[in-house]
């Protein structure tokens, strides 16, 4: 079928953007001579996972459930990183890892014994444990995205560790960037060599984390291989591994929705959508951020403008405002841009409201229903 056929609200996720932006990963990756692997916090929609696995199929996990889907659904390696894991999930975590991150020293010296004993009895299927590391160098904006904002709890310091690392760490894991640029990681990859660089020379991988989004249109891709070609030259002897979520979906999906009721309440006009920010686009309200929506067009005196309401009971559950060249209506089709990176992943069913369909798109512009909600699904995650 086609776009125009299905039934609002729904996610539609574009096989061609996809295809897009792993070309770009890939290339850079290559020309860089870095691993890019890809991170589920960000994309978890397994059933497009077909066309990620032609280009990339090692990832990144920060639980139990995304190392299962990495090794399910892509096959290749999985770098696990926890913020603490614990007796009852360490054993499992090094079953299904290839890399294992210790967000701080005591962690790795609870459960070293645990890695030694695993590595010991499976020499073929040896996990590499890595520490992660706090290089403080905050180029976010938003603290709530911010891993080294003052107080952080992610990440051992430099002043921690001391003079060595600990015996056992074969790698570095820092992570500090947000949808950022390659100048950014500049910044901070200067702090981190300038604390961390006197143990490099002990450890064979330094994972770089994610917040690179190098699809995004001016990203420089150039002085990001520039970058990372001249930090392997220093460290010839290191892997080098970046692991960004946003820029493998950026742009590769959008949200559709279908205007439900206009209200006017002291002057401010809503536009209801029978979708909810609240539940189907959280980080609308986390970040705060506006997305861009297809219909709208700039701002121009005598042309009406709207916020958009959701349909849950949330008071919150609006963002403002958007202009539209003619009044909006019932029945009026809106196309929330770039709604598949950290969207999919983060929704949630809050008052039971109708959770949008997930549509593929292929190249050759069909469409097809991946997964239609129901009500079981609502009431199974109670059971």
């Amino acid at each position: 079928m086609k776009a125009t056929e299905l039934t609002t609200p729904y996610y539609i996720v574009y096989e061609d953007r996809i295809r897009r932006n792993l070309e770009l990963i890939t290339s850079v990756a290559r020309d860089a001579g870095v691993e890019i692997i890809m991170a589920f916090k960000a994309n978890a929609l397994w059933r497009t996972f077909p066309v990620v696995r032609e280009y990339v199929r090692d990832s990144t996990a920060s639980s139990l459930n995304e190392m299962r889907l990495g090794n399910d659904e892509l096959g290749g390696e999985v770098h696990t990183y926890c913020p603490a894991y614990t007796p009852d999930t360490i054993g499992k975590f090094l079953a299904g890892s290839s890399h294992l991150t210790f967000n701080s020293l005591s962690q790795w010296e609870r459960f070293r014994k645990d890695v030694e004993e695993y590595n010991a009895a499976h020499p073929d299927k040896r996990v590499s444990p890595g520490l992660r590391v706090n290089p403080m160098c905050s180029v976010i904006e938003t603290d709530i995205y911010n891993p080294a904002v003052p107080g952080s709890r992610f990440g051992a310091t430099a002043e921690q560790i001391g003079d060595s690392l600990p015996a056992g760490i074969e790698g570095l894991h820092f992570h500090a960037l947000c949808e950022s640029t390659s100048h950014d990681l500049e910044k901070v990859l200067e702090a981190f060599e300038k604390q961390f660089g006197k143990y490099l020379p002990q450890v064979k991988w330094v994972n770089m984390g994610g917040g690179h989004l190098m699809t995004r249109e001016g990203y420089d891709t150039k002085h990001l291989v520039g970058l990372l070609r001249a930090f392997r030259e220093r460290y010839p002897w290191l892997k080098v591994i970046l692991e960004p979520g946003s820029a493998f979906m950026w742009r590769t999906g959008d949200l559709i929705t279908s205007v439900v009721d206009v209200v006017e309440n002291q002057g401010v006009k809503t536009a209801i959508i029978d979708a909810s920010f609240a539940c189907h686009m959280p980080d609308c309200l986390e970040m705060p951020y506006k997305p861009a929506i297809t219909e709208s067009v700039e701002p121009s005196e005598g042309l009406p403008s709207y916020r958009l309401g959701g349909n849950s009971c949330l008071s919150g559950d609006f963002v403002d405002d958007w202009t539209f060249p003619v009044p909006l209506k019932i029945g009026d089709i809106l196309t929330l841009e770039d709604m598949n990176h950290y969207t999919t992943v983060k929704t949630t069913m809050f008052n039971g409201i109708q959770h949008p369909d997930i549509v593929w798109c292929d190249a050759a512009g069909e469409c097809s229903v991946l997964r239609h909600y129901t009500y079981d699904d609502y009431k199974n995650r109670m059971d």
